[in-house]
């Protein structure tokens, strides 16, 4: 029961940043900079668990789709990544990070409820990512 209000209240969470998300979505600067928040935060938790874990390809899918590489996806679904990913970073969440191991529950499942959500979504992605993958050849012949 007490998993069933955790996951009903990560889902809350996750929609009230939805209209934060939107917006955000239309300044790259400023999602780029939410992104380097999320990768510092994540490097200072200790147990990233599994729901975390995820997080680096949402990063790398936000980051594709504002540098406009990979746009075949619904808006939906870049706003739920954006909103989970707002949330993470925000100082205020509803418990504190500040509070060892436990601080990062809420933060889990905001994750894990988007996964959830965008989970095939998601996997299309890393199958094109993988599709798409430039050779070590050609990154050093971008790179002359």
């Amino acid at each position: 029961m007490n998993e069933k209000i955790n996951a009903e209240r990560a889902q809350e969470e996750l929609e009230k940043g939805y209209a934060q998300a939107e917006a955000l979505l239309k300044d790259t600067d400023k999602v780029e900079k939410l992104l380097q928040k999320l990768e510092r935060k994540f490097k200072e938790i200790p147990i990233a668990g599994n729901a975390l874990a995820n997080l680096p390809v949402m990063v790398s899918l936000v980051r594709s789709y504002i540098k406009k590489q990979y746009t075949d996806i619904p808006i939906g679904t870049i706003i739920a990544v954006v909103s989970s990913i707002a949330y993470v970073v925000s100082p205020i969440d509803l418990i504190p990070d500040f509070i060892p191991f436990v601080g990062y529950l809420d933060d889990a499942a905001v994750i894990a409820a988007c996964w959830k959500l965008v989970r095939s979504d998601i996997k299309d992605y890393e199958k094109w990512r993988r599709e798409n993958r430039p050779t070590a050849q050609q990154t050093i012949e971008g790179a002359n």
